[in-house]
């Protein structure tokens, strides 16, 4: 008969100032079996150095710890031990906290709502591959959503038209003449081959330059190849 493979408990690391809140998670993450407290520590630099010198599977932080942030310590976790899973528990319910949080590296975030957090269910949908939130933080995160897809939308929108309708166009002058500058021709020979003088050249240089957002020559005849002002307009430079 064939014996079933039994996995190993998913280590556990607590991180959590009060004595009273890090009790109630040790005896919550020890009445699970398959969950297994491997330490429960009280502030940022102690848990730097326990990270240090072992390994967890599991890290339950709060924010708000005398010595720094909780933030730090997922930084810290996620760098030594990529595969593990990271959640903050916390009073901390604002945007920013919430989003340096998951940047951190963190996957879940719960607040801490005494009768109403179900501290060993959101580590098991943790170690699932879960993202267990609190309604109040899924909603915000959910909004943070939508508003940089909105502004992505908008500043999309802003460049077809930067790029489109609003490019202002060249003259047929000023294209004649950086057609003549892109196949080599000094200020000098261009003033010549149309009789104008070398400042009125440099003068519809400018021109162009500000108009094609450039400043330089080379720049100038890339951006123009690229949006195809050049096409057809001058062949190549005589040969002498």
């Amino acid at each position: 008969m064939q014996q079933k493979n039994i996995q190993a408990p998913k280590s556990v690391l607590i991180v959590e100032d009060d004595a009273i809140t890090r009790r109630m998670l040790g005896l919550a993450i020890e009445s699970e079996p398959t969950l297994q407290l491997a330490a429960s520590l009280e502030n940022v630099q102690t848990a730097l150095a326990w990270l240090e010198v072992n390994k967890v599977d599991v890290l339950l932080t709060d924010l708000g710890l005398p010595d720094g942030s909780g933030i730090e310590v997922v930084v810290a976790c996620a760098k030594r031990y990529p595969s593990c899973d990271m959640m903050v528990i916390t009073m901390a319910s604002d945007e920013e906290n919430v989003l340096a949080s998951i940047e951190a590296g963190a996957s879940g975030y719960v607040l801490k709502d005494a009768g109403k957090l179900d501290v060993v269910r959101s580590v098991k949908d943790l170690c699932a591959g879960g993202a267990p939130m609190s309604p109040a933080i899924a909603r915000m995160v959910l909004q943070r959503v939508r508003q940089d897809k909105s502004q992505d939308k908008n500043n999309n929108q802003k460049l077809i038209l930067n790029t489109s309708d609003e490019q202002p166009a060249l003259t047929k002058r000023e294209t004649t003449i950086l057609g003549l500058i892109a196949r080599g021709d000094s200020y000098g020979e261009v003033a010549e081959l149309l009789s104008v003088s070398v400042g009125t050249v440099q003068s519809h240089i400018k021109n162009i330059y500000g108009k094609l957002a450039v400043h330089s020559r080379g720049e100038a005849v890339f951006e123009a190849h690229r949006r195809g002002l050049l096409s057809g307009v001058l062949g190549d430079k005589p040969k002498q």
